[in-house]
């Protein structure tokens, strides 16, 4: 799992246990609206990733996607693909170690929706 080099351990733990606490929940009113816990970019570009869950013993993350052509979305990604993209000057994609969240998954999602991009 390649991704293990571009996400801190302990982030990549609280991932793996809020999908273990989502699972049961999914699809239903109980469903739960995380704080993301990463934040991944390219640092070429655009492309920015804020996730929340990561299904266990895969590279399978939930989170806010933007791929930089201003629809940003809730959906599904695998590390494994991003952290295997080779970007100019051999740079990869990148967690970003400053970022500190600030709202909710939903709140990052519908001010995305808004401006068309993530902010933050």
């Amino acid at each position: 799992m390649d991704f293990l080099k571009m996400i801190r351990p302990e982030d990549v733990q609280q991932l793996v246990m809020n999908w273990q606490e989502q699972a049961p929940l999914k699809g239903t009113r109980q469903e739960r609206d995380f704080t993301p816990v990463v934040k991944l970019f390219n640092p070429c570009g655009s492309g920015t990733w804020v996730l929340t869950e990561l299904e266990p013993d895969s590279s399978l993350a939930f989170g806010l996607c933007d791929l930089g052509v201003g629809e940003p979305e809730l959906g599904y990604v695998c590390l494994d693909e991003l952290a295997s993209l080779k970007l100019m000057g051999g740079l990869r994609i990148e967690q970003d170690l400053h970022w500190k969240p600030t709202k909710t998954l939903s709140e990052y999602a519908s001010e995305a929706s808004r401006l068309r991009y993530i902010k933050g």
